[in-house]
C-alpha cells in the first residue's frame, strides 16, 4: 500500500447522499485496514449521523462546493477525492480545479459532456504538471462501456479497431434524480451557449487536437441486427465521447477510423419492433422536452427531485448484462460481457465509485497524470477489484 504525509487516503464528498451513502457503506465494508478514510459535505451533524450508522470512526469535514479555499484546504488533506456531488456542472468545478492543483486524484460520476470537455480545458495542464489522475465518469457512466472496449482491445492484440458495439442485453434499475437534474443542467447550459450544445453531439468533443472525423458520425443506433431489433441507448452518446478519449490519451491505439456505438437490444419480430421504437422515442422525447422550457417546467414537476430514488426494494432487483462486440483490422473479433448483481445507477455506481477511489489511493498504477479516464488511469487493475465484488469482466473470441 502507497503512503503519504497528507491526513486522509480518501475524502468521500457528499457521502449523505443517495448515492454517496452507497459509496459510503461500500468503503465500510470493503475498504482494506489502514486506508485513511475521511467523509465530507455541507452538514458536519449528517456527517455524523452516517458514520455512526456504519459504525466507522471516520473524520467529518464539513465544506461546501461554492468554497474555493476550503476546497483547496480540502485538496490538500488527501490523495485522492470522490465526489458524488452533481449537477457537476454547478457543483463540480472547483472540486476538481482544487484537485488538479493539489496534485490530488479525483474521481466523480459525471455523465456531463460539458462539463467534462470543460474540466479538460480547465485542468488537464495543471493535473499533469501536479501528478494529479482526474477521473470523471467513475460509475455506471462510463466504467462498463470503457473498460469493456479496453479489455477487448487488448485481447484482440492491441490492433486498431474497425467497429465496436455495446449491447444492452439486460438492464434493472430506477433513475435517480440526480440523474434527471444532471440533465436537466446540462440541457439548460446547452440552451443558453451554442458552442456547449456542439460539445453534447459531437462524438470527439473529448478529445482536443486534430482528429480524423468520420463521415456521417460513428454508427447507427436504430434498426436490425441479425434479426434482433435495437434502439439507441441513451447515454450511448456520452460514453462514446469517453472511449474516443480513452482512444486520443493512448495514442489513438483503437484507431482513428474506429466506429463506436451503443444499442439496446430490444428482441425480434413485432414485439422488439415495438420495444425498439418505445425506447427510441421515448429517449428523443426526453430530451427534447428538457430542451424547450414549457415542456422542461412539467416535468419538472413530475419527475424524480435531486437527491431522492427508488426504495431499498427496487434496488435490490437491480442487474444489468452489457455486451461490446470489437471487430480488429486483423484477427478474429472478440466481445467482453460486463455484467453485475446491482442495480446500476445505485448499489453497482457505488461499488465502481469506492474501488475507483481505492485503486487511486493504493494501487501501483500506470505513470499517467492530466484529465484521464477509468481505462487509462486504473484499466485491468480496476476490472481485478470489480470481479472481487461480484462483477462478471470476461472477454472471450467471438463466432
Amino acid at each position: 500500500m502507497r503512503t503519504n504525509d497528507r491526513d486522509h487516503d480518501i475524502v468521500l464528498l457528499g457521502a449523505t447522499g443517495f448515492v454517496g451513502r452507497f459509496t459510503a457503506e461500500h468503503l465500510a465494508r470493503s475498504a482494506p485496514e489502514g486506508v485513511r478514510i475521511a467523509v465530507a459535505g455541507r452538514s458536519e451533524r449528517r456527517l455524523r449521523d452516517l458514520t455512526r450508522e456504519l459504525g466507522v470512526e471516520w473524520p467529518t469535514i464539513e465544506v461546501d462546493t461554492s468554497d474555493d479555499a476550503g476546497l483547496a484546504r480540502l485538496a490538500a488533506s488527501t490523495s485522492v477525492i470522490a465526489t458524488t456531488v452533481g449537477p457537476y456542472l454547478r457543483y463540480g468545478r472547483g472540486v476538481a480545479s482544487a484537485a488538479a492543483r493539489a496534485g490530488t486524484s479525483y474521481a466523480d460520476l459525471s455523465g456531463e459532456s460539458i462539463f467534462v470537455a470543460r474540466s479538460i480545458r480547465d485542468n488537464h495542464d495543471a493535473a499533469q504538471k501536479s501528478g494529479a489522475r482526474i477521473v470523471h465518469s467513475c460509475g455506471f457512466d462510463s466504467i462498463p462501456s470503457d473498460l469493456a472496449l479496453g479489455l477487448a482491445h487488448a485481447a484482440a492484440g492491441g490492433v486498431p479497431v474497425v467497429s465496436a458495439t455495446l449491447r444492452v442485453r439486460s438492464l434493472r434499475g430506477g433513475i435517480s434524480g440526480g440523474t434527471i437534474d444532471s440533465l436537466r443542467q446540462q440541457m439548460r447550459e446547452a440552451r443558453k451557449d451554442p458552442a456547449a450544445r456542439r460539445i453534447v453531439g459531437d462524438p470527439y468533443a473529448l478529445t482536443p487536437g486534430p482528429t480524423v472525423r468520420l463521415p456521417g458520425g460513428t454508427g447507427r443506433g436504430w434498426g436490425t441486427e441479425r434479426g434482433v431489433w435495437q434502439a439507441p441507448f441513451i447515454m450511448g452518446a456520452y460514453n462514446q465521447q469517453i472511449v474516443q478519449r480513452s482512444n486520443h490519451l493512448t495514442g489513438w491505439g483503437y484507431g482513428q477510423l474506429m466506429r463506436y456505438r451503443e444499442v439496446v437490444a430490444t428482441g425480434r419480430g413485432l414485439p422488439g419492433f415495438a420495444r425498439a421504437a418505445g425506447v427510441t422515442l421515448g429517449t428523443a422525447g426526453l430530451v427534447s422536452a428538457m430542451s424547450f422550457p414549457p415542456a422542461a417546467a412539467i416535468l419538472d414537476r413530475v419527475l424524480p427531485a435531486p437527491g431522492t430514488g427508488p426504495g431499498a426494494e427496487a434496488i435490490a432487483r437491480g442487474r444489468f448484462v452489457l455486451d461490446t462486440d470489437v471487430y480488429p483490422v486483423e484477427g478474429r473479433p472478440v466481445r467482453t460481457r460486463i455484467a453485475a448483481p446491482y442495480d446500476p445507477g445505485y448499489a453497482g455506481t457505488g461499488v465502481m465509485l469506492g474501488e475507483s477511489a481505492l485503486s487511486l489511493a493504493v494501487d501501483d498504477l500506470p505513470d499517467r497524470a492530466g484529465v484521464l479516464t477509468p481505462m487509462v488511469a486504473m484499466g485491468e487493475l480496476l476490472a481485478e477489484r470489480l470481479r472481487a465484488h461480484g462483477f462478471t469482466l470476461e472477454t472471450r473470441p467471438l463466432g
